[in-house]
């Protein structure tokens, strides 16, 4: 999923989470210049998803708050594919049920904890992007960009400046 003007060897991913029903203009704002968007889950509403979508095509998977109709049509967990790279994507850390290195995956995206992180072990990046909807306690408010260069992935956690809710 590249856009016709780029290198079709380079992509580049919005890493988006716990949004909560909520879209914030700065969210979209950062997104803005990705081939693809990934929703780790707690999507809220329909909505969101179009509103993404209006920004890059945009995947989800269901978080624990998409109960709804339309949550329930979200898959649990979805594979991506970059490239030669495959992402693994979740809501909840704790239910990954696989050996991602020996089921060759380059990432694992994953929020739930509205805390963003990123760490690489065993050669797996394991990233959450943390929480664009509304604020928890006083945790930032931040999303992920991935950029995959052939078989090389590097990440960046952006933190978003926002006022209000």
């Amino acid at each position: 999923m590249c856009s016709p003007t780029r290198d079709p060897a380079v992509h580049h991913v919005g890493i988006i989470s716990d949004t909560h029903g909520l879209v914030r203009p700065e969210a979209l704002d950062a997104l803005r210049g990705s081939d693809l968007i990934v929703h780790a889950g707690d999507v809220g509403d329909a909505s969101v998803i179009d509103q993404l979508r209006q920004v890059a095509p945009t995947v989800a998977v269901r978080g624990n708050i998409d109960v709804g109709a339309w949550g329930r049509t979200l898959p649990a967990t979805r594979t991506v594919e970059l490239g030669a790279l495959r992402l693994f994507v979740l809501h909840e850390i704790a239910s990954l049920s696989l050996d991602p290195k020996a089921a060759s995956f380059a990432a694992v995206i994953f929020g739930h904890s509205h805390r963003a992180s990123a760490e690489v072990k065993d050669g797996v990046l394991y990233l959450n992007p943390g929480s664009a909807g509304p604020r928890r306690f006083t945790l930032p408010i931040s999303l992920a960009k991935l950029r995959v260069v052939e078989t090389r992935l590097t990440h960046e956690i952006v933190e978003l400046r926002v006022h209000g809710r």
